[in-house]
């Protein structure tokens, strides 16, 4: 078997092709991007890996297991040790290395979590081993079972016969047996242009994606080369599928599609478009958004503005609301109001604005904390709740029937809620990269007093706290949710500005 081990051209890992699955660029950076140095991780997603590793000991330690024993990194080594202990026989086989030959000279490597001992013929006798993955997700997500298709894959290889079955272990599932009939052809489609393109080396365009990118160490390298190109994937509406459309109709530059004929571009996206969305609905907003980025200059949408004032009310007292969560902990730890009164004020005098923060310390005072959200909107029963996307609704109504709160205490209330995202989204194109509050605020001129604050820092940060008593990182927490109910606030005050001014 050792012959096998040799890496002519390249060795694939599960790794390289877990991140081809991700992004193809992310896998081919991460193999040929030494010239460039990527960003420092940031705290959430290191969490996320410092969470993901505890839990997948905690895992192993229910399934007491024999590991390998070689130089880290050394996977020659670390292949020629794992074989030793499938010749042996051993019943569990912990962080295995296995190393087979694949297509067009390169060499497959898979480390599963586990390997596990079952009855049936393999090059080792009559017993044959199955992988198991270990991973930090809720539920088993397609791409983990691709990637539990490849550790069969290459497990195949090595023990000269096809595993009888692949697991997962996940958080809520718990263990959960992969089709392979399924899932291993679905790999082969991955795996075939992922050695494609990292063998030959054909660098992958440029596409930045809202939410994979968000958490991606080369994020600011790939940003910065899209930045300077205008590429499209930086127009809010621009997804990979209609970015290949519009590659088809020769539209990837902004003035281009800026300019486009309607109908044109509406029957070349007729097949990325599901019942959802029109193709001319979706033709008519990217051509609109490609107009505002290119001349920089909001647009409303037609026959939208001006917003009457039942979308959005004036109101002598207006309520600005935003929460901070912790998901792990199904926790809402802080619910913060911004409370804006104009009543009472001189000619041309701004607005007092007055913030309440109702902050959990502990877990266990969750309840309390509503309770007082309750008391401080009730003490202004009129006055409307702005708040940014749907989730404070959401959470209005699980903290409701988490507490048995009484309907007529809460239900109510749902009437006064004004989603300043929505009206934004229905009303007006603007020349942001996005629709989210921070790109927006950014646009009007609001800055956060902590650049680097977000939602997912505040988890950091909350955990920080629990962890360490230091009220500085409560500190930075409420400085971010201040901030964003102000950046609500402007930005439901410019959209009233904008509405008068078409009106």
């Amino acid at each position: 078997m050792t012959d096998y081990w040799y890496v002519k051209d390249m060795l694939l890992t599960d790794n390289l092709l877990f991140d081809y699955q991700r992004c193809a660029r992310l896998s081919f950076l991460n193999l040929y991007g030494n010239g460039t140095h990527p960003e420092s991780a940031s705290d959430f997603a290191t969490k996320l890996k410092r969470d993901s590793e505890v839990y997948r000991q905690d895992v192993l330690a229910e399934y007491p297991a024999q590991r390998p024993n070689y130089p880290y990194g050394d996977w020659v080594k670390g292949a020629e040790a794992t074989v030793a202990l499938m010749q042996q026989g051993i019943d569990r086989i912990a962080h295995g290395v296995l190393m087979t030959p694949g297509p067009q000279g390169v060499t497959l490597m898979s480390r599963p979590d586990l390997l596990i001992r079952k009855p049936g013929a393999s090059v080792y006798g009559n017993w044959s081993y199955i992988p198991v993955d270990i991973r930090f997700s809720k539920r088993p997500k397609a791409q983990h079972q691709i990637m539990a298709a490849f550790h069969a894959l290459v497990l195949a290889g090595v023990q000269g016969a096809w595993p009888q079955d692949a697991w997962l272990v996940c958080r809520e599932v718990g263990e959960y047996r992969v089709n392979l009939e399924k899932y291993v052809p679905q790999m082969q489609e991955v795996l075939n242009p992922c050695i494609k393109m990292l063998s030959h080396r054909q660098e992958p365009e440029v596409f930045m994606a809202r939410h994979p990118c968000s958490m991606c160490h080369w994020q600011s390298h790939c940003y910065a080369i899209a930045q300077e190109t205008q590429h499209l994937s930086l127009l809010p509406g621009v997804t990979p599928i209609r970015y290949q459309q519009l590659k088809q109709l020769n539209l990837t530059q902004l003035e281009s599609l800026a300019h486009a004929d309607l109908l044109t571009l509406a029957n070349g996206l007729v097949e990325v478009c599901n019942n959802q969305y029109e193709p001319e609905t979706v033709a008519r907003d990217l051509i609109i958004q490609a107009k505002a980025t290119l001349n920089n200059q909001a647009i409303a949408l037609p026959q939208k503005l001006p917003l009457s004032p039942k979308f959005l009310p004036l109101s002598p007292v207006e309520l600005y609301f935003d929460i901070e969560a912790q998901p792990e902990l199904n926790l809402d730890f802080l619910l913060g109001v911004l409370v804006v009164d104009r009543r009472n004020l001189a000619p041309g005098e701004a607005p007092t604005q007055k913030f309440h923060a109702f902050l959990a310390e502990s877990p266990e005072e969750e309840f309390q904390i509503w309770e007082q959200f309750l008391e401080l909107i009730w003490t202004y029963p009129i006055a409307p709740i702005f708040h940014f996307c749907d989730y404070e609704v959401q959470t209005l109504k699980k903290l409701a029937r988490r507490y048995h709160t009484p309907p007529h205490r809460w239900k109510v209330i749902l009437n006064r809620f004004v989603d300043i995202h929505k009206l934004v989204t229905q009303s007006v194109v603007m020349p942001v990269e996005s629709y989210a509050l921070k790109s927006i605020a950014r646009y009007l001129g609001f800055e956060w007093q902590n650049a680097l604050a977000s939602g997912a820092q505040c988890v950091v940060w909350y955990d920080r706290w629990l962890e360490t008593g230091d009220r500085h990182y409560l500190d930075l927490i409420l400085t971010y949710n201040e901030d964003d109910c102000i950046a609500t606030f402007v930005v439901k005050d410019w959209l009233v500005q904008f509405s008068q001014n078409c009106s």
